[in-house]
């Protein structure tokens, strides 16, 4: 139907509630679970072949796509997020195993997982903006029912809610947007539209300006950019912490994507309009995030307002508009993506053992649980910038192309902003590691192994993607240009 990475997770959701029902009627926990996962590792597999597919260029399904039909331009750009998707996918569900085992539902749970995970793989090999926004809404409404999962609780309403409200309206607006670009440029097709949009006359049109501002408002609020990012400290809290895992990691980068391949593909012919309000918005958002970090102590909380922070260094990339730019803004991605899930998955550890998310509780945790202290310090020291691990590689890449771009004073902010992260992240390393464990903590003990294996696989690659980035590296910028030559490649989506 599309291509086997997403068809083997659409079809495989419908066999996890007939499989729940053979779970609950021979009491054999973990099928569910377990076939989840094998699903999610069946998809990644797809995905690395795909990858191999689209050495020469993009892969498109169908080979001759009719105007109003759905389309797949599957590129290098489209396979890295899409991995890295079913990748943290694969590492929620293992870690689900466990942490989801007392929850009721859980047939619903793993079906709407798998939905998650194809949305997201989908918008990433969307080939048309009606297929995208198909995908799109997908990913939107999975993910709506996931933070409102344990539905008990006024908690999970009001952010699923809240939510649903404010990601319905971006929605609505990326419609409206998308609207506007068929008007302008006669087609859906994105490679047609990257035609038609280097044409002068179309390039000096304002509708382009507004259409730019639409879709930068409709992305940057599933970005969680500022001043559109309050829902994002109220659904990570609320949602099972192997979702947190993936609304940080990889769902809130699906709008950097959408944002990123439009503004290549279609817009780089105005860059100069857009280029300062996007940079000038990024660094908003790496304050506003870094800034509000400093003052939570809800574990689940300080994160999320984190990811707004490191957003905000993708998007500062991306405002670039250079090679260097769009590359550092993947890079960044990959490796977010790998700390983010990694401290979401400790700290659902630690709730999981404690039943709290409140720092001051979980003072002295780390010794208690000495394999998921020792992996959520390497991955808060990664994320704050510690040389030798990946998140330092990644800002130091970003760090290097605002330099090469002129941009010295956002630089500078940024680094100022690097600074603050890592305030607030030796502060928590201090508070779960160094400090004596409270009375009530006596009694815990370590993670499940399920729970912890996951852990540790990312620990292990925050370690080895900060002494040898290379690969990586490598496929960033073979992401990037791919995105920069979409245009060479445009004639093949052409009816």
């Amino acid at each position: 139907m599309f291509t086997p990475a997403i068809d083997i997770l659409l079809f495989g959701a419908f066999l996890i509630p007939p499989i729940g029902y053979i779970e609950i009627k021979t009491r054999a926990s973990g099928l569910r679970a377990l076939f989840t996962t094998l699903l999610l590792l069946a998809s990644l597999a797809f995905t690395i072949q795909l990858r191999n597919e689209t050495m020469d260029g993009i892969v498109t399904v169908p080979s001759s796509p009719n105007a109003l039909s759905f389309s797949l331009g599957i590129d290098r750009l489209g396979i890295l997020m899409a991995g890295i998707s079913v990748f943290i996918g694969l590492m929620a569900s293992i870690f689900s195993l466990r942490y989801m085992e007392k929850d009721a539902n859980l047939t619903e749970y793993y079906t709407v997982l798998v939905l998650m995970v194809a949305g997201m793989m989908g918008v990433a090999f969307s080939a048309d903006l009606l297929t995208f926004f198909v995908f799109w809404e997908l990913m939107c409404l999975t993910s709506y029912a996931l933070v409102a999962f344990r539905k008990e609780t006024w908690e999970a309403v009001e952010a699923g809610f809240k939510y649903l409200i404010m990601s319905s309206a971006g929605s609505a607006i990326l419609l409206m947007g998308f609207s506007l670009l068929y008007a302008i440029g006669g087609t859906l097709n994105l490679g047609a539209l990257a035609i038609a949009m280097r044409e002068a006359s179309l390039a000096e049109k304002p509708w382009l300006l507004l259409t730019f501002a639409l879709l930068m408002v409709g992305f940057g609020i599933k970005a969680a950019m500022v001043p559109f990012h309050t829902w994002l400290p109220d659904a990570h809290p609320a949602a099972p912490s192997p979702i947190s895992a993936l609304l940080s990691g990889v769902m809130i980068k699906m709008g950097v994507y959408g944002l990123m391949r439009l503004s290549i593909l279609v817009f780089l012919p105005i860059l100069p309009a857009w280029q300062g309000w996007l940079m000038v918005l990024s660094i908003l958002t790496m304050f506003t995030g870094n800034l509000t970090a400093l003052l939570q102590t809800d574990i689940k909380r300080l994160l999320a307002f984190s990811s707004i922070a490191q957003i905000g260094y993708i998007l500062f990339s991306l405002s670039l508009g250079t090679f260097e730019g769009i590359t550092g803004s993947v890079f960044h991605i990959v490796n977010h993506a790998l700390m983010k899930g990694l401290l979401f998955l400790c700290a659902g550890a630690f709730f999981h053992s404690t039943g709290s998310r409140d720092l001051n509780l979980l003072a002295g945790i780390g010794r208690r649980m000495p394999i998921t202290g020792i992996t959520f310090a390497l991955g808060a020291l990664a994320i704050a910038g510690l040389p030798s691990l990946n998140g330092f590689m990644s800002e130091l890449y970003i760090i290097n192309a605002g330099i090469q771009a002129g941009q010295i004073l956002g630089i500078s902010l940024m680094i100022v902003n690097i600074i603050i992260s890592v305030a607030y992240y030796l502060r928590i390393i201090q508070i779960i590691l160094l400090r004596k464990p409270a009375e009530s903590l006596q009694k815990v003990r370590e993670a499940p192994p399920s729970m912890m294996a996951p852990m540790v696989i990312l620990s292990i690659l925050c370690i080895v993607l900060g002494v040898y980035p290379e690969p990586v590296l490598e496929e960033s910028k073979a992401a990037a240009s791919a995105l920069l030559d979409w245009i060479l490649y445009a004639k093949s989506f052409l009816p």
